[in-house]
């Protein structure tokens, strides 16, 4: 089957080349049992290629099961995916099979496997090689024959480097591998899209279909589409319910399509690492490593007031110095004062020392070793300060580790894959 004949079977819009390859890979991997990986951002249609593969292979009369692997908890995923026997676990009042075995003879679709905890992971890799699993609470080797599509957003490859995802199941799942393309990336597509999407919600809504204009035509193909082809429909929706104009300007487009975020944190953080890099994907983490970078400065100012007590001779240079610096790193607090309310300038903090107006300064004894005092600089490591933040939240919660990830603004799965991977006892 064609490129066209398969977008007008599933219904694909678009002509972009990138698209049209990753169609041509799944027509061709289609009629063969091979697994496959389906990489893509959140929101580019990874799911309908699934389809896709399984309508046009010779299982498309068998079963077909899509697995959110992000979706189950981590405690229960083995008896999803496996079955288990009655009595395996607390609560196992009965029997129960798996997806792995209702699914036998068919196709099964492991979205987000990125998230897939490590255990199941080497059960998953059994299936992959020898076709055989064991239900939780059995000794007994039971048969499937299932062919297995994947999905992920995550680069796993790193993931692997990482320790997060095992080597042999990555290169075991990606035997041929199929990148969609985000939305951004294949903009000739965005108007048609829309298109149909407007069409589409008219004859749901019974209201004419919106028409956009030139101006607003260009704005729609230049919005960056974080959410990709899922965003593009949501947004079509709104429009097509909540406006009362049809003809979309770019004024009124702009109602509808999200504020981008002013981000004004540095593009590149730490040793050159960009902010889009996987070690600091979290807006927490980034927040943590600028707050810990001004504790480092704190801490060199404070061993430099030291060595001025040491060297009182260079007091002078060291402030004049001082002034330098923090003029050209920091605004004046004057600039955020009312003329009422204004500070002294940096200025008058740097005047050299008067016996008579200024404090009494304690000078430290010549024998005395300054360095035994010395604060000593906190570790900057993410992790450590992690694994820090995660204790202090068990210890607040008396050990519940459902309120401690609650304050810690995580998920209760998350919390305990981190105490498996810092090997944290309660």
């Amino acid at each position: 089957m064609d490129t066209q004949s398969i977008k007008n079977r599933f219904g694909i819009i678009g002509n972009a080349p990138a698209l049209n390859h990753a169609l041509n890979v799944a027509a061709q991997v289609a009629n063969t049992d091979l697994s496959v990986l389906i990489v893509g951002e959140s929101g580019v249609g990874k799911e309908a290629f699934s389809q896709i593969i399984h309508a046009l292979s010779a299982r498309k009369h068998n079963p077909f099961i899509a697995v959110n692997c992000g979706a189950i908890p981590e405690g229960t995923i083995d008896s999803e995916l496996f079955g288990h026997e009655k009595g395996a676990f607390t609560g196992a009042v009965d029997s129960r099979k798996g997806y792995f075995e209702t699914v036998n003879g068919g196709t099964i679709f492991l979205d987000e496997i990125g998230e897939m905890p490590l255990g199941t992971q080497a059960r998953l890799l059994r299936v992959l090689e020898t076709g055989e699993f064991i239900r939780v609470g059995s000794s007994k080797v039971q048969k499937t024959d299932v062919r297995v599509i994947a999905a992920t957003n995550r680069e796993l490859l790193e993931f692997t480097q990482k320790g997060k995802f095992r080597e042999d199941l990555y290169y075991r799942l990606s035997t041929v591998p199929i990148r969609v393309p985000a939305l951004r990336d294949r903009k000739e597509d965005i108007p048609l899209l829309f298109r149909k999407f407007a069409v589409d919600f008219a004859e749901r809504y019974k209201s004419p279909p919106v028409q956009l204009e030139e101006d607003a035509r260009t704005l729609l193909i230049n919005y960056p589409w974080p959410g990709n082809v899922r965003e593009l429909k949501n947004i079509a929706e709104q429009i097509s319910v909540l406006s009362t104009d049809k003809n979309i300007n770019v004024y009124e487009l702009k109602r509808f399509l999200p504020d981008q975020p002013n981000n004004r944190l540095p593009m590149l953080i730490g040793n050159g690492q960009s902010a889009n890099n996987p070690e600091f994907n979290s807006e927490r983490e980034i927040l943590y490593k600028l707050f810990f970078d001004m504790k480092k400065d704190v801490t060199e100012l404070k061993k430099m007031f030291v060595e001025i007590l040491q060297n009182p001779g260079e007091a002078a240079a060291a402030a004049a110095y001082t002034k330098e610096s923090l003029l050209r790193d920091y605004p004046s607090p004057v600039e955020y004062a009312s003329p009422a309310t204004a500070l002294p300038s940096p200025s008058s903090y740097m005047q050299p020392l008067q016996p008579a107006s200024s404090p009494t300064v304690l000078m430290p004894h010549p024998h005395d070793d300054i360095h035994e005092h010395e604060e000593v600089e906190e570790s900057l490591n993410i992790m450590d300060k992690e694994k820090e933040l995660i204790l202090k939240a068990l210890k607040k919660h008396k050990g519940k580790r459902k309120d401690a990830a609650a304050d810690l603004g995580i998920s209760e799965r998350t919390l305990y894959r981190k105490l498996k991977e810092y090997d944290i006892s309660e």
